[in-house]
């Protein structure tokens, strides 16, 4: 579209904001922004409209159909109380858990959905402040909800925020409830379709009495007591950067029995603007610098580490030459997936009916563990509402262990349905206790798996496109891969190709064509060599990057052998980079 026809539109659709159903401030946000010489900022505010999509919203917090504010937010809320009462129209009353994290304006936006969704008859449970998030999809499930929100952006940076939304069980809805959700939400054309007004009768607030019951359930996940009381003074540094984490990982950890928790004063103190860091996200080690240099000014064993709504976990330990070294997303799954079992295993629970869950792009090693121990393993697409998914058809049926992915996100328990960064830092903590017990340090217990079930290095490469551009740039990058699919990366001969856009596989071996058996279709590629490297590509559904995840296997036969596998692993990395192009 020629620039001067994107520029009328969206000052049609500004002019829209100037009606007197949009409050005072934001009439007067938009009319500087339509006065502004520069139309870039118009532009990107509405040159379209935030999509509600099956995970929800996500966007940058300002006025305009493209930001989080309180009318997406609101379009968002009435579409979706639309929907509960259709879905639930024989219920008595249709109930709903709100929760928001520590960003900048997250209690004004819970408090905004809290009104409008009692404005249409729905009783509101909402938490008195900041939570994690997988406290809310508890809380849905112990109250008896039928669906719940959260206010999050999760690890952006500070400028966003984000709208999560959950079904009865727990789980980010899945088909067909999130297809019907957004088809509700997108007719909602204005302000003027949203109720605001809300019935305070039907807003209750909660907090200490979930929390108390909450951590009471994550208890019955310990699997070593003995080990927790051996080690009870292991010194263990924890930051929640900024965010919900400092209201409930410090007293999960003392409830398992820790008693020397460490914490970072500065990140402690709970601010939207991450005055500490440039990005809250555990996976970058920045993030985590402070938990770190404490740990080394106070001889801690244990570094852990939660985004801002606490569903994502971090962690750093120390090598044999005592220099800490973060534990990376895939690590920390390969970790807690073979704690979770070897300790099933040794206290005779394991009986057949067992199962873990992992995401297509996170390392195969975790199938090598699960298939050598006789557990099923089942692969799913990124995003925990397909291991919820799985949770839920196996319900009664068959045993959940755990399950995470590469994205620093696991579930040690199947009564949350969704990453959980509490129970995480409870497990990695009992686990580093457990490992003490036989000699291991947790890095030792690493190189130790590594040896037992075969060294792999898993590095994931985003490439960041922002704003209409760059996502115009990224949907030409994925039809490039798949018009010139690479038959050759990093010199290994490609053995197998799976499009989850289409469903169909193509092996080079025997020249065949075969259907992929997944819930619904992605836009994910993936390729597999001859040597196991597997390389992985899909646009962010959250962020405004393509995402390249490449897992390299290395055969090793001693210790000796771990750090030159791993610059190995590096240089055949760099060797995949040139392959895609990047």
């Amino acid at each position: 579209m020629e620039s001067a026809a994107l520029l009328e539109i969206v000052r049609k659709k500004a002019q829209v904001w100037l009606g007197r159903e949009y409050d005072a401030g934001t009439r007067a946000r938009v009319q500087k922004l339509l006065e502004s010489e520069d139309p870039t900022e118009l532009i990107e505010s509405f040159y379209r409209d935030l999509e509600f999509g099956t995970g929800g919203l996500r966007g940058i917090m300002g006025v305009g159909s493209n930001r989080m504010n309180i009318y997406t937010v609101g379009a968002a809320t009435q579409g979706l109380s639309n929907y509960l009462l259709s879905e639930f129209a024989g219920e008595e009353q249709i109930k709903v858990v709100i929760g928001h994290d520590c960003r900048n304006n997250s209690r004004l936006f819970a408090e905004t959905c809290a009104d409008i969704f009692s404005a249409n008859g729905i009783k509101v449970y909402l938490f008195e402040d900041l939570r994690p998030t997988p406290e809310i999809s508890y809380a849905i499930r112990k109250l008896g909800c039928q669906s719940g929100i959260i206010l999050t952006a999760s690890h952006n940076p500070k400028e966003y925020n984000g709208y999560k939304a959950y079904w009865n069980d727990g789980a980010q809805m899945i088909a067909p409830h999130d297809k019907n959700t957004i088809a509700e939400v997108n007719k909602i054309r204005n302000a003027g379709d949203i109720k605001f007004k809300g019935d305070k009768e039907l807003i209750e607030i909660i907090g200490k009495d979930i929390d108390r019951r909450y951590i009471l359930d994550l208890k019955t996940v310990s699997l070593s007591p003995d080990a927790i009381r051996n080690h009870r003074d292991m010194k263990i540094v924890y930051t929640p950067i900024h965010g919900t984490g400092v209201r409930l990982i410090p007293e999960a950890l003392e409830a398992y029995g820790f008693t020397n928790i460490i914490h970072v004063p500065e990140q402690d103190i709970v601010s939207g603007d991450f005055p500490t860091v440039v990005s809250p996200n555990p996976e970058e080690p920045a993030a985590m610098a402070m938990a770190v240099e404490k740990a080394k000014e106070t001889d801690a064993e244990l570094v852990l580490a939660s985004d801002p709504d606490a569903d994502r976990v971090g962690a750093a330990v120390k090598n044999d030459a005592g220099e800490w070294t973060p534990v990376n997303g895939n690590q920390i799954a390969l970790l807690l997936t073979y704690y979770l079992i070897t300790r099933w295993k040794e206290l005779g629970k394991l009986k057949g009916k067992e199962y873990v869950v992992k995401t297509i792009v996170t390392t195969e090693t975790i199938r090598s563990i699960a298939d050598r121990n006789g557990v099923e393993m089942y692969d799913v697409y990124t995003g925990f509402k397909w291991i919820a998914d799985v949770i839920r058809h196996n319900e009664g049926k068959k045993v959940y262990i755990g399950g995470g992915e590469e994205s620093y996100g696991f579930l040690c328990e199947d009564f949350v349905r969704d990453k959980d960064a509490v129970s995480a830092c409870c497990i990695l903590a009992e686990m580093t206790a457990w490992a003490k017990d036989r000699g291991l340090s947790l890095y030792r217990l690493i190189r130790q798996i590594y040896l037992e079930y075969g060294y792999s290095k898993e590095v994931s490469i985003s490439v960041v496109k922002k704003g209409k551009s760059g996502a115009e740039e990224i949907d030409a990058m994925m039809k490039q891969y798949r018009e010139n699919p690479l038959t050759e990366i990093a010199g290994s001969k490609v053995a197998v190709i799976y499009d989850y856009a289409s469903l169909k596989g193509h092996s080079f071996s025997d020249g065949e064509t075969f259907s992929l058996n997944m819930p619904t279709t992605s836009n994910v590629l993936q390729y597999c060599t001859n040597d196991k490297t597997k390389v992985s590509i899909r646009p962010s559904g959250t962020e405004p990057k393509i995402k390249f995840y490449c897992e390299v296997h290395i055969d090793v036969k001693k210790e000796e052998d771990l750090d030159a596998a791993e610059q190995a692993a590096l240089a055949k990395v760099e060797q995949i980079k040139i392959s895609l192009g990047i």
